[in-house]
C-alpha cells in the first residue's frame, strides 16, 4: 500500500482527497497495530514473565480458572503491548494528517511538546514498574495473609498492573498539562505559586483517585506528583519569560 502524501502548509486539497488521505492513514495505523500485536504475541512468554516480576516469590505465578482463560489472557496482554508498540506510528499518522492545519511557526513548539510528553510517559511507566508496583503488590498480596487463602488470578492481576502503569505514566504528563494552561492564559505562574497549598491538596486528591487503593500505592504516586507540580511551576516561569501569554480576544473587534 502506498503511503499517503503529506500536505504542505497552504496546499489546498479537495474533500475527496482529504478523505482518501484519512482512509489511507487509518489503514497504515491498523497495519502497524496488527504487526505490533503479532510481534507481542510471539514474545508473550517474555512479556508475561516481565509482568510477573513484581509478584513476591512466595506467591508463584498467577492462576487461571477457565479453559480458555490462559489463551485469552495472553491475547489481551499482547493486544495492549501491541498498542504500546504501535503508538508512535499511530501518533505520527495522526500528526501528519493534522500538521497542515497548524501554523508553521507553531509546528516546532508542538513537536517539542510531543517529544517531552513521550519522554515523561516513558519515565512514568518506568517509575510505576520499578518503584510503585513492587511495593504495592507486595503490600496487597501479603495483607492479612493469616486470614485469607491468597491466590492471584491472572486476569485481575494483569489488569491491575496495566492500569497502574498507565495511570502513573499519565500522571507524569502533569507538567505538559500545566504548561499548556499557562501558555493559553488560563493559569499564570503567580497563581500557581500563591496557591501552592491548594495545588498540593488537588495533587493529594488525584493520588487517592488513581488506581491502587492501598496507602503504599497512593503515597508512592503522590511523591512524584508533588515533584512534578513544583517542576511545572518553574518550567512555566521560564516559558512566560520567553513567550508572553496570548492576549484575550476582544468581542468588540471586527
Amino acid at each position: 500500500m502506498k503511503l499517503p502524501k503529506r500536505l504542505r502548509h497552504g496546499e489546498e486539497a479537495t474533500l475527496v482527497e482529504h478523505l482518501d488521505e484519512l482512509r489511507t492513514r487509518i489503514f497504515v495505523s491498523l497495519g502497524a497495530l496488527a504487526v505490533a500485536f503479532a510481534v507481542a504475541f510471539v514474545f508473550h512468554h517474555t512479556l508475561l514473565d516481565w509482568l510477573n516480576a513484581p509478584l513476591p516469590e512466595a506467591r508463584g505465578k498467577p492462576i487461571t480458572l477457565g479453559v480458555a482463560e490462559p489463551f485469552l489472557t495472553a491475547v489481551k496482554v499482547s493486544m495492549l503491548a501491541g498498542l504500546a508498540l504501535a503508538l508512535p506510528v499511530v501518533l505520527w499518522q495522526l500528526w501528519s494528517f493534522l500538521a497542515p492545519a497548524v501554523e508553521q511557526h507553531a509546528e516546532r513548539t508542538v513537536l517539542v511538546f510531543v517529544v517531552i510528553a513521550t519522554a515523561l510517559l516513558a519515565a512514568g511507566i518506568a517509575f510505576g514498574y520499578w518503584v510503585v508496583l513492587p511495593k504495592a503488590v507486595g503490600f496487597l498480596t501479603n495483607f492479612d495473609q493469616n486470614e485469607f487463602n491468597i491466590q492471584i488470578r491472572a486476569r485481575e492481576y494483569y489488569g491491575f498492573v496495566m492500569t497502574v502503569l498507565l495511570a502513573v505514566g499519565l500522571v507524569f504528563e502533569l507538567p505538559i498539562f500545566m504548561l499548556a494552561l499557562v501558555r493559553l492564559g488560563v493559569l499564570s505562574t503567580d497563581t500557581l505559586r500563591k496557591n501552592r497549598r491548594l495545588g498540593y491538596f488537588i495533587v493529594a486528591v488525584v493520588a487517592v483517585l488513581l488506581p491502587g487503593i492501598d496507602p503504599v500505592t497512593t503515597t508512592l504516586e503522590m511523591v512524584p506528583l508533588i515533584a512534578l507540580y513544583e517542576a511545572s511551576i518553574w518550567l512555566a516561569v521560564l516559558m512566560e519569560r520567553r513567550a508572553p501569554r496570548p492576549e484575550p480576544a476582544s468581542l468588540t473587534e471586527p
